[in-house]
């Protein structure tokens, strides 16, 4: 059927009540079927798909005001608004116009129905930027704020991956108010990204417009206002100022070239408590850690035509921090100075190549440098679980030059919506200069061997501290997301990731969504999913395994103080394990999703995790029992073994509440009743034994059997409106250790016997955190008036003592205790000015 037919068949087609009808097509007239139509009244809401010529139509609609939406990949999202009389409207044609600035969908406030889309899951974390701004969110950094959300039970190479519109990339790239909307756990089984969508955060940042908008934030907090720390003598005198903004809008006059600049300049004189015990006694110190932050982001856009967009964008950061480590058992003299710089310049271009096949290509070349300079340039004394003192031993220079690179294709074809392409997560030139532990570090199992000068081990290096090496990452994917039929999606692809260095070859993912909508009001969809995903390795093990060959970086480890000729002793090696292959977990999930009010959401979803494969270190070349008296190999001191012989299994009932919640309540509600084993802690992570690391299954470290999050806003009257945000865990577990060296392998993990891994209980933890805001805008009655909002933000409003660092080691003088607290309540203060 041609759009001109369909046109003509939906004006004269007879009529059964009154119908809203139109075709849908993209810049180049060309029909877009198989897409999601919503036509959204006061007080219900229609749906309906376009057909093969884009044509749509939605049946006995009732006369009134309506918005009809709808969003495709590449474009910008639609909403049109649409009036019904009593005589039925003429035939809609909307077109759709190719996004300018962005690479995802859409940065609008999302929809808060199900959907059978793959990317629409209601057991998604979405947060746009309406309830950013409401939110109590210490400092401005959301991404911390809601790292909650993501799965912290399974251990991981190289933490969350962080992707900013559509790419990976080292942190968000623009300050806070710049970003639109902040994603975790959308569409699971996508193949665009490596990692699965619990490990992985995606940024959406704001797009261009034909105005000029800005946003100034001052956030501001003194110690005066602050409580004192559970475990220090005084209140730490903290102070913080931070001034952040964006400004975007059009280039001149210009209606096709646009620009997004933000910055922030963060200066925070921080605190450390240090709570430890030293040979004369308890100690207790408030130590200074000041930091200065500055951050920066310029963005010019160009919409060429209705078929080409670009945008070029420079990235700027440079930070330093002192007193870096400090805290705990970890005394001042033991801290570190740093500093951080780092210079980013990003192309994204995207395009329409025919008039169904949409290119998105980008790519970010960058480079950072970080020093790292120890307070005090003695050795390291470790008293396990007592005191760390001396110098840090942790002098080096990290350089990095890195380029990544993402091409997405996505096609149409009838019903079938194909992705398909490659990226480079990361191919850098990697720079370690490692000029640590030059006149050592030295182990104690308690304080009196400390008053003794009896250590158990010590280790000191020597020889080129320098290493370079390229670190390289390749992925490739195809998926195909299907209509199989107006209530039924299947999304299935393959993706294939490549690591340097590691030798496998096999690693294809398989993945698959299906949803399904049971009957015609289609408010529950069913949704079940699995799919594979390597992880990668990050680049410390290879840094490792590169300079400690024996020969570049000779690193000695011995039982006793440090000798007075390492030379003459055999050098640690690194090396990775035969047969070494990237950690490979699969992710499966079953839900149902439920549309319980017109604009709220319910889900609840089993989800399992199983993975093999996955990183640890052995010692190779450990003193061989029962005597433990040397070890094996002369002519080797450790034999560091990274093998992927690690398993992880995980299990999680998960459920959702999000949209209005109330009259004027608006938030999500998360509650995830879970547990998740595990026989490694990650790549740098050695068992008690190297001779028996099957012995290691226990809980995870991060593992929580319950969790509870609440995000939410209220506003009851104009001079009370408040966010909230409140986190009920339980406690995480730690390990229960002798704290000496009894296998003589130069580490003080050794148990006792009998006592499994991660048998201690910590206790549950309890933050409630609230802001109270006020508006004031400007009588203008136009969109983009200026306006102020004043707001106080309580964290840890009830001041409730969550205490952290518990200590497993026998030996220490604060076994089953905490030597670190989350902070108390402290207030912040912010003034945030908008047009």
């Amino acid at each position: 059927m041609s759009i001109a037919h369909a046109l003509w068949w939906m004006a004269v087609a007879p009529l059964a009540g009154q119908q809203v009808a139109g075709v849908l097509l993209d810049p180049s007239d060309s029909a877009v079927p198989q897409v999601r139509m919503v036509l959204a009244g006061a007080d219900r809401q229609l749906h309906a798909s376009t057909g093969a010529a884009g044509e749509f139509v939605f049946e006995n609609v009732s006369p009134g005001d309506y918005v009809l939406r709808c969003t495709v990949t590449g474009f910008e999202p639609v909403a049109l608004r649409v009036r019904v009389g009593r005589r039925e409207p003429r035939p809609l044609q909307v077109r759709l116009r190719l996004a300018a600035v962005k690479s995802e969908v859409s940065v609008s406030e999302r929809d808060r129905t199900v959907a059978l889309d793959a990317d629409r899951n209601a057991d998604a974390i979405s947060v746009e930027r309406t309830m950013l701004d409401n939110l109590p969110v210490l400092d401005n950094n959301y991404l911390s704020t809601l790292a909650r959300f993501l799965d912290p039970g399974t251990p991981g190479g190289s933490g969350a991956t962080i992707v900013v519109d559509g790419m990976e990339m080292r942190n968000a790239g623009v300050t806070a108010s710049a970003i639109q909307e902040i994603r975790i756990n959308n569409n699971p089984y996508t193949v665009e990204y490596p990692r699965w969508s619990r490990r992985r955060i995606e940024v959406i940042t704001k797009s261009s417009a034909d105005a000029y908008h800005g946003t100034l934030n001052l956030l501001m907090r003194d110690y005066r206002t602050n409580a004192r720390d559970a475990l220090a003598a005084l209140r730490p005198r903290e102070q913080r100022r931070i001034l952040e903004g964006s400004l975007f809008g059009p280039v001149g006059r210009s209606k096709k070239t646009s620009f997004l600049l933000s910055a922030a300049r963060e200066e925070e004189d921080l605190v450390s408590v240090v709570y430890a015990q030293g040979p004369r006694g308890a100690i207790t110190d408030n130590v200074p850690s000041p930091q200065r932050n500055s951050v920066a982001s310029l963005r010019i856009s160009r919409q060429q035509n209705d078929k080409q967009a670009m945008f070029w964008q420079y990235n700027f950061q440079d930070r330093w921090q002192n007193n870096q480590g400090v805290g705990g058992t970890v005394l001042a003299e033991a801290g570190t100075q740093s500093r951080f710089r780092e210079d980013e310049f990003i192309v994204n271009h995207r395009g329409l190549v025919t008039a169904k096949l949409l290119s998105q290509f980008r790519i970010l070349i960058g480079r950072f440098w970080t020093p790292v300079r120890s307070n005090v340039d003695a050795p390291r004394a470790v008293v396990t679980d007592a005191f760390t003192g001396g110098g840090a031993q942790a002098d080096r220079l990290t350089t990095e030059f890195h380029t990544s690179i993402t091409w997405l294709l996505t096609q149409t074809a009838g019903r079938h919506t194909m992705k398909y392409g490659f990226n480079i997560p990361d191919w850098s030139r990697r720079g370690l200069s490692d000029r640590s532990n030059q006149t050592g570090t030295v182990w104690f199992a308690t304080l009196a061997d400390f008053a003794a000068n009896r250590p158990f081990a010590s280790a000191v290096q020597r020889g080129d501290p320098r290493t370079v090496f390229i670190e390289k990452n390749i992925g490739g994917f195809f998926q195909d997301e299907w209509q199989a039929r107006p209530g039924l999606s299947v999304a299935a692809g393959v993706r294939y990731d490549w690591q340097g260095v590691f030798g496998d070859q096999n690693n294809a993912a398989p993945r698959l969504a299906v949803a399904w909508a049971p009957g015609k009001s289609r408010k529950t969809v069913v949704r079940t999913g699995a799919g594979f995903f390597f992880d990668r390795s990050g680049p410390g093990p290879v840094w490792d395994i590169l300079r400690y060959d024996g020969i570049r970086l000779r690193r000695y480890v011995v039982s006793g103080p440090v000798p007075h000729d390492p030379a003459a002793l055999p050098a640690s090696v690194h090396r990775l394990d035969r047969g070494v292959e990237l950690p490979n977990t699969m992710q499966f999930s079953a839900g149902i999703e439920r549309q319980v009010a017109k604009k709220t959401t319910f889900s609840a979803s089993y989800v399992g995790t199983r993975g093999v494969q996955q990183l640890r270190s052995r010692d190779g070349n450990a003193p061989l029992p029962p005597t433990f008296a040397g070890r094996p190999d002369g002519r080797i001191n450790v034999l560091r073994l990274i093998e992927s012989a690690g398993r992880v299994e995980g299990n999680a009932l998960e459920l959702n509440l999000r949209g209005d919640l109330g009259k004027r309540v608006n938030g999500m509600v998360q509650y995830v009743f879970g547990r998740t084993m595990t026989d490694t802690g990650g790549v740098n992570w050695f068992p008690a034994s190297s001779f028996s690391p099957a012995g290691e299954w226990g809980r995870a470290d991060t593992d929580r059997r319950h969790q509870f999050n609440f995000l939410g806003t209220a506003s009851p009257h104009r001079w009370a409106s408040f966010g909230l945000s409140a986190s009920l865990l339980s406690g995480i577990p730690f390990n229960v250790t002798t704290g000496g060296d009894g296998n003589r392998d130069g580490l003080a993990l050794d148990r006792p016997a009998g006592i499994a891994r991660n048998t201690g209980r910590g206790p549950g933890t309890a933050v409630v955190d609230l802001r109270w805001y006020r508006e004031f805008k400007s009588q203008r009655k136009k969109e983009g008036a200026p306006s102020v909002t004043l707001s106080v933000d309580a964290f840890n409003l009830l001041n409730r003592v969550n205490y952290a660092g518990f200590v497993g080691a026998l030996s220490s003088p604060f076994f089953g205790r905490a030597v670190s607290t989350m902070p108390a309540r402290r207030l912040q203060f912010g003034i945030r000015l908008q047009f």
